[in-house]
């Protein structure tokens, strides 16, 4: 059996190989190997830094040493100079590389060879003293900070010291005394934290830093990293070595060093984009120690290298077919290519490379459909705060709905609706928000809540709103009855402004200026070609005429959900629904329903028009009666209230009639209004109104409500209910139909356990339908469907399917019910201990499991076409608008997705690609 290889000559490695060779190093081969002009240098394969951190000691593998040393005499044939040599010194830099660029996060070592001998010979070689301490006070400190492990403040201070001596600002005004004064200090410091002399042996040296930059793999920058950006290690793990020949741009004025992107990476504009300084080393662009020039300068100052950077720029991108970031030095004369990879760019910029890459034929439409992350396309859909802001934030939650909004602080909904409706931007700040809050949802600029997940109440309610939303910030201390909050020892009041990015959770006081989202000529052709290649059709869950209109507006092909309970809660109609409830009998709730039929005909009316000829899927009543209510703790402290103001009102009363003696001939009328007795009795009426409330609640009150008294049970227990919402969709459709309008109903019954269940309100609805058609004189085209949310819907679905046309699966309760985790406490509590631990990979309700809950969507999706071949089936939970879970959905052959109206892009895109990639599912 051949022995492992560690170590590959960048004329020997497989540029393709990034999981062994890491991207860095695979694309140095690839480079030297297509004629570029690299450095010499080899790479130390990923493989071998996970040998070396899986040892107990922390040993480099067996053979790697040997292997090292033997590629180390090759670049001294290479470059005709010594590792170590006192007259020609061969210096290499030591650089990490994983298979995913992950920029700045692990550990990068220059100058590595340098000692008082190879110094000597440096300087002797180039005949620039300054440089020579130059770099060698630089490779001190690099390598005690990441190989040594000491503090750079310690080097700083005495490099500070110096320069304060010297009366310069920048390193350039020190001369070669003041930089050998720094070497002696730095080299100083090292003894003296270390314990032991600084290493002068080079190949002790570049053990030290293989192990260094290796052990930055496990450090917390990358960790941080991989989990902000769900980086797997299926996708890299470990990181390779690169060790690279020095070239210097730090010799004198012909030389430079410098960062280049093929296209600008802010705006994806076609032109050459970067900076550079002219007698500088790499980590100087980057560090900010002197201010870099753009690339353009370059043409006058040295013409020929930027005729040479020019043709660099062209061969990396028409050789990689991709926005390339590359690094250059520039050594007496010579252009040197040290790295390149693909460049990071924000959605625009994405976007506007991926339409003209394809237009200048660099790319083929699947290509260019492939190479734009679907996440990353709500940067475009969204206000989003303006990069250039210096703000720090004072709480951070969870980003539950994308975007930035700033306001002033409101603690109520009453009050932001009241405060909205008067031209104020507000933000509703709350322990955790309820469906009554709805209006105040309605006129707020955005929602902040300090308990809560991505899946709460507010999170879902936002998106579907298109409005930012950060949830469960439990650094923040809500007192709604003090109308303030308080974040560790900041406090802010109602009326105070917020700014709250919904996009990463941040929370800030002040106003932050935004940047407003623009749906570009280029997303729109991009989101095209992905219409034309997807199987999935993309809908939007929408629940009123304005967010129906904004998912045309965002190419929904429909609407996969609309949510009757959200029109309940608007201003005009909860007293309406309130009343409902509070009837004792039948014949006082056909009453109250006889009010609310034309209102709910009027919404379904105006969201048909909207989407006509696009069907519209309405989801008939589902959360249980006490949502609608207050809570009994608040009704309680309600009547406390009101039974303290009418016992205020009757002394009021007495002291109007000691008035009416004091001033005789004084009328009713005449006494100031705070004074009018009538008051009195309006209290006491609102004091049986809430009475009557709370022997409600008292009765509604269940155990576990939403596994209670809600759903389809409401409609077989109250069949006037669903009978009234079900004639206000076919009235509304039969309206239309009358003025020439195409519309598609689709009737949709949620909470479903048993065909039986199914069957009844498909009676009552075939009953209502034979009505609406007599009475306008029409004939009803429309669909009656069930949402599969409960797991024995999942397992029944063959007997379902007989009486349904359609399926949708409600994938937020069916995960709740697969995992019998409540959402909110598994986010708040336990979860993120699990996904940490690897007990669960990723938040079920933010990404569709797949073990578990994606196995019950197949039975079910298999079993129902047993009967009906042409049933459609759909996904209607947030999981609609997630990409991997869009990915899953196109290989169990669902019919569409349906998502917020915001997610609808990110949709559209994930579909095409699931199409394109369905030959690599796993």
């Amino acid at each position: 059996m051949a022995a492992q290889r560690w170590v590959y000559a960048f004329s020997e490695g497989d540029g393709k190989d990034k999981k062994l060779l890491g991207g860095k190093g695979a694309n140095l081969c690839e480079m030297t190997q297509i004629g570029l002009n690299v450095p010499p240098g080899f790479v130390i394969t990923t493989q071998a830094c996970l040998d070396y951190l899986a040892h107990a000691e922390r040993q480099l593998p067996e053979g790697l040493p040997d292997e090292i040393r033997t590629h180390i005499r090759r670049l001294e044939q290479q470059t005709g100079k010594v590792f170590g040599g006192a007259d020609n010194p061969l210096l290499v830099s030591v650089r990490s590389g994983s298979a995913m660029s992950m920029p700045g996060m692990m550990d990068t070592i220059l100058n590595l060879g340098l000692n008082e001998d190879t110094l000597s010979g440096l300087i002797h070689q180039t005949g620039n003293e300054r440089f020579g301490w130059d770099a060698y006070r630089r490779f001190i400190q690099l390598f005690g900070h990441v190989a040594l492990g000491i503090a750079d403040t310690h080097f700083d201070e005495h490099f500070d010291a110096i320069k304060r001596q010297a009366g310069v600002k920048a390193d350039i005004g020190l001369d070669a005394e003041h930089l050998e004064e720094i070497c002696r200090l730095f080299l100083e410091v090292v003894e003296e934290q270390t314990g032991r002399p600084f290493p002068r042996d080079p190949y002790q040296q570049l053990e030290l830093a293989v192990k260094a930059v290796f052990n930055s793999w496990t450090g917390k920058r990358a960790v941080d990293y991989r989990r902000q950006f769900n980086i797997t290690p299926e996708m890299a793990n470990g990181t390779a070595v690169n060790v690279v020949t020095m070239v210097f741009g730090n010799m004198g004025n012909d030389c430079a060093t410098g960062v280049g992107f093929t296209r600008d990476p802010g705006t994806g504009e076609n032109v050459m984009f970067g900076e550079y300084l002219v007698n500088a080393q790499g980590e100087d662009v980057v560090a900010g120690i002197r201010t870099p020039k753009p690339v353009s300068a370059m043409a006058d100052e040295m013409p020929e290298m930027y005729r040479q950077l020019v043709e660099l720029r062209n061969k990396l991108e028409s050789h990689y077919r991709e926005v390339q970031d590359f690094e250059y030095t520039i050594e007496r004369g010579t252009l040197y290519c040290l790295q390149t990879r693909n460049g990071k760019m924000n959605a625009a910029a994405r976007v506007r490379t991926s339409v003209e890459m394809t237009n200048e034929g660099l790319l083929s439409r699947e290509e260019a459909l492939l190479r734009v992350e679907p996440d990353m396309l709500e940067q475009l859909l969204h206000p989003r705060l303006d990069p250039e802001h210096k703000s720090t934030p004072v709480a951070t939650g969870l980003p539950a709905s994308p975007g930035a909004a700033a306001g002033k602080a409101v603690f109520d909904a009453d009050r932001a609706e009241l405060l909205g409706r008067a031209g104020q931007k507000v933000i509703l700040v709350r322990e955790e928000t309820k469906p009554e809050d709805i209006h105040g949802f309605f006129a707020s600029e955005g929602i902040l809540t300090s308990r809560g997940g991505k899946t709460s109440h507010a999170a879902v309610v936002a998106r579907g709103m298109g409005k930012p939303c950060v949830a469960g910030a439990e650094g923040i201390v809500v007192n709604v009855k003090a109308r303030m909050a308080a974040v560790g020892e900041t406090t802010f009041q109602e009326g105070d402004t917020l700014t709250i990015d919904g996009t990463t959770g941040n929370v800030y006081i002040g106003e932050i200026a935004t940047v407003d989202p623009e749906f570009s000529d280029n997303l729109k052709t991009l989101l095209a070609w992905s219409d034309a290649v997807a199987r999935l059709k993309v809908m939007a869950n929408a629940d009123t005429p304005a967010a129906a209109q904004k998912a045309v507006d965002y190419g929904a092909q429909g609407i996969g959900l609309c949510r009757t309970e959200r029109m309940f809660n608007a201003v005009d109609r909860l007293p309406v629904v309130v009343e409902m409830i509070l009837a004792d009998t039948l014949e006082e709730r056909r009453d109250t329903l006889d009010k609310l039929l034309p209102m709910q005909r009027g919404d379904f009316k105006e969201i048909f028009r909207v989407m006509s000829p696009r069907p519209v899927t309405v989801r008939l009543l589902d959360p249980p009666m006490h949502e609608f209510l207050p809570t009994e703790a608040q009704l309680l402290e309600e009547l406390e209230h009101l039974q303290k103001l009418h016992v205020t009102m009757q002394g009021v009363g007495e002291l109007v009639g000691s008035l009416r003696l004091l001033r005789p001939g004084a009328r009713h009328t005449d006494m100031p209004a705070p004074f009018d007795v009538l008051n009195a009795e309006l209290v006491a009426e609102a004091i049986a109104k809430k009475r009557q409330m709370l022997n409600k609640v008292r009765v509604l009150y269940e155990v576990n409500p939403m596994l209670g008294h809600r759903g389809v049970r409401l409609g077989i227990t109250y069949p006037e209910i669903y009978r009234m919402q079900i004639q206000a969709v076919l009235e509304a459709a039969a309206e239309l139909q009358r003025e020439g309008i195409d519309v598609i109903p689709e009737i949709m019954v949620p909470q479903v356990i048993s065909p039986e269940e199914l069957k009844i309100v498909k009676q009552y609805t075939e009953e209502v339908q034979q009505q609406v058609e007599r009475h306008y004189d029409v004939s009803l085209n429309y669909r009656f469907g069930t949402m599969m949310e409960t797991v024995r819907s999942t397992l029944r679905a063959e007997r379902i399917a007989g009486y349904a046309d359609f399926f949708s699966f409600g994938t937020n309760d069916l995960t709740q019910a697969a995992f019998s985790f409540s959402r909110e406490d598994a986010e708040n509590k336990f979860l993120p201990q699990y996904i940490a631990r690897g007990i669960l990979r990723d938040n079920p309700f933010e990404a569709l499991d797949y073990n578990g809950v994606l196995k019950l969507m197949e039975i079910a999706v298999k079993d129902g076409r047993k009967v009906r071949p042409d049933l459609k089936v759909g996904i209607c939970g947030e999981h609609g608008g997630h990409p991997a879970s869009i990915r899953h959905c196109h290989h169990i052959d669902l019919s569409y997705v349906s998502c917020s109206a915001p997610r609808v892009p990110v949709a559209r895109l994930a579909a095409a690609q699931a199409r394109l990639t369905e030959e690599e599912y796993q």
